[in-house]
C-alpha cells in the first residue's frame, strides 16, 4: 500500500500538476452583481486542470481570458493533460489531495471528497458570493447534487439544458433524398416503421435500411426500441407516466420489442453487423449510402452530410429527421437534455487565497463571466438578434469548432453553462435544424433529475449494475440474432437471471434515492 501511494505521489509530481496559486492574502469580495471590488484586482494566478479537445488545443492567449484577467486581476494557469489521461490524472490528484486550484469533477466526487478537505466548502462563503448563492437558489437540483453528507457545498454543477426542459440532442435521421423518391410518409408506430424499412430494402437491396450507431447508451438500438415499446428509455429510467423508476424488461411490451428487432434482423432490415460496429464503421455506412435510417445526435446532421459529399456522395444527398415512434398505447416522447449535468466546478481546499478563489468563481457565475465562457466576445464570436445571443453566421452549422479552437468558448472543463451555448447555437442553426426543433417540440419532456445516492447505494450500483448490463446486452443480442429462440420459457429465464444479478435491488435503490432526494 505504501509503495502504491508513493507511486501515485511521484506520478503527480512528474505530471507537473501539483496545485498552487500565487498572489495576495484574503480580500473582501465584490458587490452583489458579482463585479470585483476595485481594490481586489491585485494580480493573482490560479491553476486549472483542462484537456486538449480535437477542435483545438487549450491556449493561454484566448481573448476571453485576457478580458477576464482585466476585470478580475486573475490569471489562469491551465494545466493541460491529454483526453485519454484526464480521468487517471484527476483520480490521482484527488487520492493525494493535490488537485489544482480549480478543477472539474463529478458531483459525486465532490460530495465524497469535499468533507475530507479535498475541496473547499462553498457554503461557508455564500454571504460573500451573491452569484453563487443565486445559482443554488435558482437550481435546487444543482444544490442537491453539490451537497455532501456533512451539508457542505462542494461543486458548482455545470448547466446542460434549458430550465424549461425543451432542448434535446437526438433525432431519428434518414436519407431524405432516397426516401423522397419512394414517396414514403414518416412512420408513427412500429408497423409503419417496418413497412418504411421494407420499402427501402426493396428499392435499395444493397443497403442496411436501419443501422444503429450503438447497442446501448443514448443512441443505442436497445435504448430506442425499449422506449418505443414500453415508454422506458434505457434499462433503468424514470417512467414519466408514474414519476417512478422502472426496469424496462419488466414492462409490458419489452418482449414485443425483442420480437420486433428479431424480425428486422431476419429480414435484413437491421444491419446484420450492428452488435460489432465501431463509430467510424457506422459513419462510413451513413456517408456511403449503405445505412439509410438511424438514431443519432441532431448536431451532427450537417457534419455527416458535409463528410458524405466530400467522400463522393451524390449531389442530392440529404439527411433529415422524422419524429419519435411509439407502439399503440405507449406515450410518445423524448427526454430533453438534463438541466443539471453530472459534473461540476470545484475549488481546492488548499488554495492559498480562499476568498479570492471564491470571488473569482462568483464572477464566472455572474452574467458577464458566464457570457465570456459560454458565448465569448460580442461582435467577434456572437451577436444579438432581437436581444438574444446568436453565434456569428460565418461559423456555420458547427460553430463549436471555431468557438473552442479560436476563443476557448463552450470548452469542456471551462464552460459552466453549456445550456446558454446551446441556446445561442440553436438560434443560429440552419433552417433545417430549426424546422426539426419545431417538429420535435411537442414530444420533448424534461429529463429526469439526478438522484443523490448514499455510499451504500453507490456500492450496490457498483457491484451489480455493470454485470447486469453486460448480461442484458448479451442475452438481448442472442434473442435478436436468433441464437436463443424467443418464447415464454426463454423470456422468463431471461427475467429470472436479471433478478439474480440484482435488477430488483437496483430498481428499489433508484426509487429510494429519487424519493429521498426530491421528496417524490
Amino acid at each position: 500500500m505504501k509503495k502504491r501511494i508513493a507511486t501515485i505521489v511521484a506520478t503527480v509530481m512528474l505530471g507537473g500538476l501539483v496545485a498552487g496559486c500565487t498572489g495576495t492574502k484574503d480580500q473582501p469580495s465584490g458587490d452583489a452583481k458579482g463585479t470585483p471590488a476595485a481594490d481586489n484586482k491585485k494580480p493573482i494566478t490560479f491553476s486549472w486542470l483542462v484537456y486538449d479537445r480535437t477542435e483545438g488545443k487549450v491556449r493561454s492567449d484566448w481573448e476571453i481570458f485576457k478580458e477576464i484577467e482585466a476585470k478580475t486581476g486573475v490569471k489562469v494557469d491551465f494545466q493541460v493533460v491529454s483526453a485519454e489521461g484526464l480521468a487517471e490524472k484527476r483520480q490521482i490528484m484527488i487520492a493525494t489531495n493535490s488537485v489544482t486550484d480549480f478543477i472539474q469533477v463529478s458531483n459525486q466526487e465532490g460530495r465524497d471528497n469535499g468533507p475530507e478537505k479535498v475541496f473547499l466548502n462553498l457554503k461557508d462563503y455564500l454571504d460573500k458570493a451573491p452569484n453563487l448563492k443565486k445559482f443554488y437558489d435558482k437550481y435546487p437540483e444543482a444544490k442537491a447534487q453539490a451537497t455532501g453528507a456533512d451539508g457542505g457545498l462542494y461543486t458548482v454543477p455545470v448547466l446542460e439544458g434549458d430550465a424549461e426542459g425543451k432542448g434535446f440532442n437526438f433525432v431519428w435521421l434518414m436519407r431524405k433524398d432516397m426516401v423522397g423518391k419512394l414517396g414514403l410518409k414518416d412512420p408513427t408506430n412500429p408497423e409503419e416503421l417496418y413497412q418504411y424499412l421494407k420499402a427501402l430494402k426493396e428499392k435499395y437491396p444493397d443497403t442496411y435500411p436501419f443501422s444503429p450507431a450503438a447497442v446501448t447508451g443514448d443512441v443505442g438500438l436497445y435504448t430506442v426500441m425499449g422506449n418505443m415499446f414500453t415508454g422506458i428509455t434505457g434499462f433503468f429510467n424514470l417512467n414519466p407516466q408514474t414519476d417512478k423508476y422502472a426496469f424496462a424488461p419488466y414492462e409490458n411490451g419489452y418482449k414485443d420489442a425483442i420480437v420486433y428487432m428479431n424480425k428486422l434482423y431476419n429480414e435484413k432490415l437491421l444491419d446484420p453487423e450492428y452488435p460489432f460496429l465501431t463509430a467510424p464503421q457506422w459513419e462510413e455506412r451513413i456517408m456511403k449510402g449503405k445505412a439509410l435510417v438511424s438514431y443519432y445526435w441532431k448536431a451532427n446532421l450537417s457534419t455527416l452530410t458535409d463528410n458524405a459529399k466530400k467522400a463522393g456522395a451524390p449531389a442530392d444527398y440529404e439527411l433529415d429527421a422524422f419524429l419519435p415512434v411509439a407502439a399503440p398505447g405507449v406515450k410518445n416522447y423524448q427526454f430533453s437534455r438534463a438541466v443539471v449535468g453530472s459534473v461540476g466546478r470545484a475549488v481546492s481546499a488548499k488554495v492559498k487565497d480562499k476568498d479570492r478563489a471564491v470571488q473569482f468563481l462568483d464572477y464566472l457565475l455572474s452574467e458577464e463571466g458566464t457570457n465570456y465562457l459560454a458565448l465569448g466576445i460580442q461582435g467577434k464570436s456572437y451577436t444579438l438578434e432581437n436581444g438574444k445571443p446568436v453565434f456569428m453566421k460565418e461559423f456555420g452549422d458547427t460553430p463549436y469548432v471555431p468557438l473552442r479552437r479560436d476563443f476557448g468558448v463552450w470548452y469542456d472543463l471551462i464552460n459552466l453553462n453549456n445550456a446558454l451555448s446551446r441556446e445561442a447555437w440553436e438560434r443560429s442553426a440552419s433552417d433545417k435544424i430549426k424546422a426539426i426543433n419545431t417538429k420535435y417540440a411537442p414530444y420533448i419532456i424534461p429529463a429526469p433529475k439526478a438522484s443523490v445516492k448514499t455510499k451504500e447505494e453507490l456500492e450496490l450500483e457498483k457491484s451489480k449494475l455493470n454485470n447486469l448490463t453486460k448480461f442484458l446486452e448479451q442475452k438481448i443480442t442472442e434473442f435478436v440474432t436468433g441464437k436463443t429462440p424467443i418464447n415464454d420459457t426463454t423470456y422468463a429465464g431471461f427475467i429470472d437471471q436479471a433478478k439474480k444479478l440484482g435488477s430488483d435491488e437496483l430498481l428499489n435503490m433508484y426509487n429510494t434515492a429519487y424519493k429521498r432526494t426530491y421528496g417524490k
